[in-house]
């Protein structure tokens, strides 16, 4: 019995393409390879290159912009009274204090007192010599009548006697010429005459300088009086200028002496603030001298608001590498101010215009800003930069940057002086 043979030998071999699907794959995978490689090798070289990397967070950039700012700085300055009279006593005594510090108080107001005994007995004393003086020269006075009278009394006396002997000269005239009279009667007559002549005259001139005499000596004891009178005029104002007066409406300051203490002559005793007139006093470091003028603006802070001012003064010395300005308010003097209160106040140097400038940030005192990093494609690159004018929130860049490069602005620490760094999200 034979075998039933199978269907094999009908069967032919079909082949299918799935050989050419899985060429294709490879194909499209090898190509995604390929460009995948070639987009991300400049970006993976770059990272390759790269010394060391930084997160983004760690730092802090900004882009380089063009356009102007105010070169400035700022100080602490300190208020002061622009006007403080210190006070001293006018003579040597006991101090008696009428107010205490703190107290507000008027010009011309009393404020204290000095009891000086020697001051007040010398002014006594001045004020008796005076009366005396002046009794002197009444008396003396009377006394010049007095001499006066009795010259003029011997003028006229003699005056008299010279009219007698001018009619008794006439009488001899027309006796001698009828010869009813002797020749030596009528030379006799003409001696009588001539002696009275004389007489009077003596006695004409001894008036006049009698009276000339007692007129200086008025003189000079009127002079004494005047004199005396100023030295009374002098104590006088010595002793009311012991009663001390405020020179101006403001507040008590500091008392140097204690209540009812002896003081000498020309010694402070206390000082009065001028409420209305105050100031402020600022030490600016020495290297920023040469670059101060009168008349700069300010800004001053206070109570979160700026206020305008000026620089009034600026003092010739360098102290302790500091250089001490005066700054006065151009406007009203804002409420609350007080003595020795700290404000602070931004000095405007310059308007620069026209330049390149970044915001003011940590990376120009690592290296004396002389580098920076410059940011292109998520890349740091070490960059020589030159600076320029500094103000409070930007900094002038004169070469190495130019408008619109992103650099970073906060510390540089992170970068550890590598010339390039990669920037990691």
């Amino acid at each position: 019995m034979s075998a039933i043979q199978g269907t094999g030998a009908q069967d032919s071999i079909i082949e299918t393409n799935s050989s050419l699907k899985t060429r294709i794959v490879y194909f499209i995978l090898v190509l995604l390879i390929i460009i995948i490689t070639s987009l991300s090798l400049p970006a993976f070289s770059k990272w390759m290159l790269s010394e060391h990397t930084v997160s983004q967070t760690r730092i802090q950039t900004a882009k380089v912009k063009f356009g102007s700012f105010t070169r400035d700085f700022s100080v602490q300055a300190r208020v002061v009274a622009g006007v403080k009279p210190k006070l001293y006593s006018p003579s040597q005594g006991v101090v008696t204090f009428m107010v205490s510090p703190g107290d507000k108080v008027n010009k011309s107001q009393v404020i204290a007192k000095i009891h000086s005994p020697e001051l007040e007995n010398l002014y006594e004393q001045a004020q008796t010599r005076l009366s005396k003086y002046k009794t002197q020269l009444a008396r003396q006075k009377i006394q010049a009548k007095r001499s006066v009278l009795e010259a003029e009394k011997l003028a006229d006396q003699a005056l008299v006697k010279l009219n007698a002997a001018k009619r008794e000269m006439k009488r001899s005239d027309e006796a001698e010429s009828k010869s009813l009279i002797s020749d030596i009667d009528f030379q006799k007559a003409k001696d009588d005459l001539q002696n009275a002549q004389l007489e009077y005259k003596h006695a004409i001139k001894e008036s006049a300088l009698a009276l000339e005499s007692l007129e200086f000596e008025v003189q000079s004891s009127d002079h004494e009086v005047i004199n005396q009178a100023l030295k009374v005029k002098n104590l006088k104002r010595q002793v009311k200028a012991l009663n001390i007066t405020s020179p101006v409406t403001g507040m008590i300051g500091t008392r140097f002496i204690e209540q009812k203490s002896a003081v000498n002559k020309h010694q402070a005793i206390m000082n009065v603030i001028e409420l209305e007139n105050f100031e402020l006093v600022a030490s600016i470091p020495e290297s920023y001298a040469d670059d101060l003028a009168l008349g700069m603006k300010t800004e001053i802070i206070h109570n979160g608001k700026n206020i305008t001012g000026e620089l009034v003064g600026i003092a010739p010395e360098v102290i302790n590498n500091k250089v001490e300005g005066r700054i006065r308010f151009s406007d009203k003097l804002p409420m609350g101010l007080r003595q020795n209160q700290r404000l602070t106040t931004r000095i405007l140097f310059e308007e620069i215009n026209d330049v390149f400038y970044l915001p003011r940030g940590a990376f120009i005192d690592g290296n004396g800003g002389r580098e920076a990093y410059l940011i292109k494609d998520e890349v740091a690159y070490k960059t020589k930069i030159k600076i320029g004018a500094k103000s409070l929130s930007k900094v002038e860049i004169i070469s190495g940057l130019k408008s619109g490069d992103e650099v970073v602005v906060s510390q540089l620490a992170p970068f550890n002086n590598a010339q390039q760094v990669a920037i990691t999200q």
